[in-house]
Parts: structure tokens; C-alpha cells; sequence
């Protein structure tokens, strides 16, 4: 029996079909966000040792005490902020489940959800199956800033959540403290939550730091923050990561997080909890490292015809393929796929509404020297 379909608009996610697409071409996948240099080997060694000493149970369900205890302490170290291990920090099985678990906490039939769009596409389908009305307001096209009348507008006393995400993806685009404090403001006066998606946050360049909103009181009192050891650690396939939250957005939380997936990975939540204590050199150091790669990707389009955008954190970059061709592009990463071998994400699906004009594709930089310099021969064939 076929069962008529529950959610229509969720389709196959642009990531899985440009990835497939790329393994069924031969071609270099600089599409989906995964970095394909090694974890740290004193992270691996760690969890061959969690594996040595037994530790192969199901885990408490917000997650081994060291762990959480190690999170609080790089918490304060990163933003300066106290949060308590025990009823502020839950460890989950990566930021999507994060995200699926935030929305189904708080999101009521009928309520509405901001996104800012282009946003990553978890986010939609999440408030979706939640019951609630995603709407979408669209950031500035030119520097994926926040278009704050168009922001303003969008609140009504339905709004139960407002996504942000910093570095943004698809972007590149960082949050300033400037842009807190003005969010802080817009709703001081409002019961809207937010969800802080900052699974990039130690990859913020040219000397900033990473503002999160648990440097805004205001802020930080109605956010869930997600965080991604997949993303910081080069280890996306351990899906492991963790959520911040004040003690009853917390406790709602995990109401979904043991529904869900109820405890993560055993064994890398001990490896974890040493590496963050005993090498914190690794998520410090992890900025100028991809601010290097990012600088030398972007050498080497200069002699393509695509025009990259400014990336301030994160590992992607945009290129405007607009000289190239006319293509949606959808069509155009096909294209460049098929026929030029390089995958590449296109920024549409990220949009409810995409702009009309927009010549824009996503590449990852998160890759050793051969993939990239692989993919760039490729591109100047474009």
C-alpha cells in the first residue's frame, strides 16, 4: 500500500540531490558542507579509548556529566556567560535533531515562525511538522543582512519563534553586536522565542568574534542556541552536538529530545569532553585555519569567471555565476555538474521566494588542497 502522503512539501533535500548527482558523475563536490580533512587524532585516540574502557551503554539522556560540565566551562571561556551543566546544556545527535526538537517544544498549531530567508532547509519542514506557519522574511540580497522594517513588520502576537543563524548559511554573513542589541530591543516587549543556530561558531574571520546571543541577556533568556561538534571538530558523520538553553526552554526540550533520540554516541561524548579541555587550541585555532582555505579558494576563482562574495564566517562561499550564464540556478548546477564536473548547492531551494535576478551558487572551502585545486581547474573551464 502507498499511503497518501502526510507532508507534500517536503521533498528530497537539494544536499542529497546534488551529492548524488555528484557520485553518479565522477564529479568534485564542493556542494554539500562537509569538510574532507581528518578529525584531530587525539579525538579519534579518545574514542578508541571510550571504546577500551567499556563505555558502549546508552548515555543519560541529556548527556555524560563531563561532557556537559566541559560545554559550560568553554561556554564562559568563548562569551563569557555562566550557564549551569545540569539544567542548561543538553548533548544531542547533531544540530538537525537540535533544531526538530527547539520547534516541536514551543511551536503550537497556528503559530507562526520567522525564517530568514535564505535559510537552511531543516528549518521549514520542522515548523511544519510542528503545525506552525513558517513566514519568511527575505534578508537584504546584496550583503544577507537583516532588512529590519521588513523584520518589524513580520512580528504579530502569533509569533511564537524566530531562526537566526550566525555565520549564516548559505551566506557567510555574521550577526554584530549592534544586530543583537537591536533584535534585544524589537522583542523586549514580546513573548517570542528564538532559535540561535550557531554551528559555526569558531569559524568567524578577520579578527571578530563570534557574537552569540548568550552575550545578550535579553536574548539569551529566550533562546535555545544550537552548536555542532560535527561542524568544529571535522567529524559531521559522528552527528553529535549540543543545545543551550535557560532551565524551562531546557526542560521542554528534552521532553522531545527523549522522545526522539533519547541519549548520542557514548563513546565520543568522552572523547569530546577531554578534547575540549585538553586541547582547546583546536576550536581557538579553528578561525585562521579556514579564514586560510577561504583566502585561497578565493585566489583561485580570480581566475574563473565567477565572482565570489565576501565571506565573513563560516565555510562557504558564493559566486555569482551571472557571467557565465543565464540559467536558473537550479538548471546552472546541474549544468556545471554534468557537464563541467564540479557540484555545487543553488541558492533557491533555500528561499520561500527566491529573487527573480539572483545568479548565486554555493561552493564549500572546507576541503584539503587537492580537492580544491581539483575543483578550481574544473571551474575555469566554466
Amino acid at each position: 500500500m502507498e499511503p497518501e502522503t502526510r507532508f507534500p512539501e517536503i521533498g528530497t533535500s537539494i544536499f542529497t540531490v546534488m551529492s548524488e548527482l555528484a557520485r553518479a558523475t565522477g564529479a568534485v563536490n564542493l556542494g554539500q558542507g562537509f569538510p574532507d580533512f581528518a578529525p584531530p587524532t587525539a579525538l579519534v585516540e579518545g574514542v578508541v579509548r571510550a571504546m577500551a574502557l567499556g563505555h558502549h551503554q546508552y548515555a543519560p539522556m541529556p548527556g555524560i556529566q563531563p561532557l556537559r560540565e566541559a560545554i559550560a566551562e568553554k561556554t564562559e571561556a568563548c562569551h563569557g556567560v555562566k550557564i549551569c551543566p545540569d539544567t542548561e546544556v543538553t548533548v544531542i545527535s547533531g544540530a538537525s535533531e537540535g533544531i526538530l526538537d527547539a520547534v516541536l517544544a514551543v511551536v503550537r498549531p497556528g503559530d507562526e515562525v520567522i525564517l530568514l530567508d535564505p535559510a537552511y532547509d531543516a528549518y521549514g519542514p520542522a515548523v511544519l511538522m510542528a503545525g506552525g506557519r513558517a513566514v519568511h522574511v527575505r534578508l537584504d540580497p546584496r550583503d544577507f543582512r537583516v532588512d529590519w522594517a521588513r523584520l518589524e513588520a513580520a512580528l504579530t502576537p502569533r509569533t511564537r519563534l524566530l531562526v537566526l543563524n550566525t555565520p549564516h548559511n548559505p551566506s557567510g554573513a555574521v550577526w554584530t553586536a549592534e544586530e543583537m542589541a537591536r533584535l534585544d530591543t524589537l522583542l523586549e516587549d514580546t513573548e517570542t522565542l528564538v532559535l540561535s543556530d550557531e554551528v559555526y561558531e569558531h569559524m568567524v574571520f578577520g579578527g571578530a568574534a563570534h557574537e552569540s546571543v548568550l552575550r545578550t541577556p535579553g536574548l539569551a533568556r529566550r533562546s535555545f542556541v544550537l552548536s555542532s561538534f560535527g561542524k568544529t571538530y571535522h567529524c559531521t558523520g559522528w552527528k553529535v552536538g549540543y543545545c543551550v538553553a535557560p532551565p524551562a526552554l531546557t526542560r521542554e526540550f528534552r521532553k522531545i529530545h527523549q522522545c526522539n533520540t533519547f541519549s548520542t554516541f557514548t563513546p565520543a561524548q568522552w572523547a569530546l569532553a577531554e578534547m575540549i579541555r585538553r586541547h582547546p587550541e583546536h576550536h581557538q585555532e579553528l578561525g585562521p585555519f579556514l579564514e586560510a582555505r577561504r583566502d585561497r579558494f578565493a585566489a583561485g576563482l580570480a581566475s574563473t569567471r565567477f565572482r565570489p562574495l565576501p565571506v565573513a564566517g563560516g565555510y562557504f562561499q558564493l559566486v555569482d555565476y551571472s557571467a557565465i550564464s543565464d540559467l536558473p540556478d537550479l538548471d546552472f548546477a546541474r549544468w556545471l555538474c554534468t557537464e563541467k564536473g564540479v557540484a555545487t548547492i543553488p541558492l533557491s531551494p533555500f528561499y520561500a521566494d527566491p529573487p527573480k535576478d539572483q545568479r548565486l551558487v554555493r561552493l564549500c572551502f572546507a576541503k584539503d588542497d587537492e580537492t580544491l585545486e581539483a575543483g578550481l581547474a574544473r571551474l575555469r573551464e566554466a
